[in-house]
């Protein structure tokens, strides 16, 4: 049974301004239109639009100034995690940096869950590893296997905030990861990496787990770089 509901009329405008906003039709410091001609140009009533724009000032979009224009945020360096969360999850509006520099915290965080994840729970990621061994070699299994690892990580690292972030991007990683593992050699690459955190793990080595992973990840800045040129 399908239990998902209809966005609220809130909610589509809420994403309808973050389309613009991310697309740069509302660039960053520049000011959004009076509240009565913005409902217009939506068609939406002036209690929905505000309710929307209250939605994107919780979330760092946009700074409502009273008695001021309400202006759009520098949502790079002004915005929280709800920001990045969003922008991952309007897949058709990322910036071309966006990916790229998701990698490169992920090359930052994992080692780190990896490492507590084997020190804490190396019989249980051990486990969890034994049918990596075995993937159907698509591009999608991988990518999905491969945010279920991720996942499994920061859960047995013990630190739930590795969670929080990750769970971020939920929605973009199974896609982005479908391209990313498109050609063979980085499904070789990762199995090779499954086959050795494994290893790792049966071991109780966290200090291994923590290198092994720190290389993968630097290599797959390199390999998602030749798959988008």
């Amino acid at each position: 049974m399908n239990w998902e509901l209809p966005l609220r009329p809130a909610e589509l405008i809420e994403s309808r301004l973050i389309n613009a906003i991310v697309d740069g039709e509302f660039p960053i410091n520049s000011n959004l239109p009076p509240e009565r001609d913005l409902a217009q140009q939506l068609g939406v009533t002036r209690p929905t639009l505000r309710e929307a724009l209250q939605r994107l000032a919780r979330d760092g979009w946009i700074e409502i100034r009273h008695g001021k224009s309400t202006r759009v945020r520098d949502y790079w360096h002004e915005g929280n995690l709800a920001v990045l969360g969003t922008i991952a999850r309007h897949q058709d509006h990322l910036p071309v940096e966006f990916v790229p520099n998701l990698l490169q915290v992920r090359e930052l965080l994992a080692p780190a869950y990896a490492r507590l994840a084997v020190k804490r729970s190396a019989k249980a990621v051990a486990k969890f590893l034994e049918s990596y061994q075995d993937l159907p070699d698509t591009p999608d299994t991988f990518a999905q296997a491969d945010w279920g690892l991720h996942q499994f990580l920061t859960i047995e690292s013990g630190n739930a905030v590795f969670t929080l972030i990750l769970n971020g991007f939920k929605e973009l990683y199974p896609l982005m990861g479908s391209v990313y593992f498109t050609p063979p050699k980085a499904r070789t690459r990762s199995r090779k990496f499954y086959a050795d955190l494994w290893a790792a793990a049966q071991a109780r080595d966290a200090a291994a787990a923590e290198a092994i992973t720190r290389e993968v990840m630097r290599q797959s800045i390199e390999l998602w770089k030749a798959v988008k040129r």
